[in-house]
């Protein structure tokens, strides 16, 4: 299927890394030119080089998103605007109930929340102004089934489902549509090297093959049997970003193989 990405600029935030990576890899192989964000300069070399070296449309932008100045830089790196917005960064630092205090859980807010509100504002208006838009948050299935440690991140990603149904009101009638993507366990290096400890303790062998589906079925036990890559959620992201998804507005797409122990969305 042509995605129709061609000639469209997207800009995924946290892609130097993880699972935005595998956005920004599936964006520019569907024809969209993409910017991968950093925080530091230089930070996003490799993933932007790896783009350009297969073939790909990308350069490379620095902004912290953890303030508002970090963001005014990324804003004015970027220049004219985007088609598409990527809302990638996020982190799921440790924590739990008693440990952490009221700085950890504003901090995380911070992190995971108006980093991506600083985005949209940056961002959003002139896609409106152009009359077409594609904004997709990244989320975490642990929004509907979290555990009892990292309360903070749990806690904040959880703020994103309703963020992003407003923000789809709000952009009614413009021809931006917004999503929200919730990846279950996605297979990034920490995620590897944690279950490549765990298959080694466990005797399950050094193939990844054998290691994803033995995770699938016993760590986050999931019916599509394998742990996904980050250019599963790329796809998902990428079709979403594509005028074929332009009544899929205001959702939350799960994509965790189906390992979700509740229906509610």
């Amino acid at each position: 299927m042509d995605l129709q990405l061609s000639g469209r600029t997207a800009l995924v935030t946290g892609s130097w890394r993880g699972t935005g990576a595998g956005i920004a890899r599936v964006l520019a192989a569907e024809g969209a030119t993409v910017l991968v964000h950093g925080f530091e300069p230089g930070q996003a070399h490799d993933v932007t080089a790896g783009i350009v070296a297969g073939g790909g449309s990308a350069r490379e932008v620095v902004g912290d998103l953890r303030t508002d100045e970090g963001a005014e830089r990324l804003a004015g790196e970027v220049g004219d605007g985007v088609d598409i917005l990527v809302a990638n960064y996020g982190v799921a630092e440790r924590g739990d109930w008693w440990s952490s205090t009221s700085d950890d859980w504003v901090d995380l807010y911070q992190k995971n929340v108006l980093s991506a509100v600083r985005v949209v504002q940056a961002f959003v208006p002139p896609m409106r102004e152009r009359g077409w838009g594609r904004v997709v948050v990244i989320g975490t299935v642990g929004t509907v089934r979290p555990n009892r440690e990292r309360p903070g991140y749990y806690a904040s990603k959880s703020a994103l489902p309703a963020m992003t149904v407003s923000l789809a009101k709000e952009l009614a009638g413009t021809g931006i549509t917004v999503n929200l993507v919730s990846p279950g366990l996605v297979a990034t290096a920490e995620v590897r090297a944690w279950l490549t400890r765990m298959a080694a303790e466990r005797g399950w062998g050094d193939d990844w093959n054998e290691i994803a589906r033995r995770a699938a079925a016993e760590v986050m036990p999931n019916p599509a049997g394998r742990v996904a890559e980050p250019e599963d959620v790329g796809a998902l992201v990428a079709y979403l970003c594509s005028p074929q998804a332009a009544l899929i507005n205001g959702t939350n797409l799960r994509i965790d193989g189906g390992g979700a122990d509740t229906v509610t969305p």
